[in-house]
């Protein structure tokens, strides 16, 4: 797995399968699907899973949290096309 550090920038992204991984400043976005199959790509896939959760967990740890985050409400707007 490349180096994700949660939390940590706007930028950052990852793969693993079909399931992929966004970083935010305020939070971690997992989005798609990922089918974790018993034999070697699958618990590759585990542990790369594992690798992503622990270092979140790890870095939620680490912190102070508020209680809730605050997020900007979704604005739908027209489709410019």
């Amino acid at each position: 797995m490349s180096k994700f550090t949660p939390f940590a920038d706007e930028s950052a992204a990852l793969v693993i399968g079909n399931l992929n991984i966004e970083n935010r400043l305020d939070r971690v976005s997992l989005f798609g699907d990922l089918d974790l199959t018993l034999d070697k790509p699958g618990l590759e896939k585990a542990k790369a899973l594992q690798v992503l959760i622990n270092s979140v967990v790890e870095e939620l740890e680490s912190k102070t949290l508020p209680d809730k985050v605050a997020t900007a409400p979704v604005v739908k707007v027209s489709n410019p096309f």
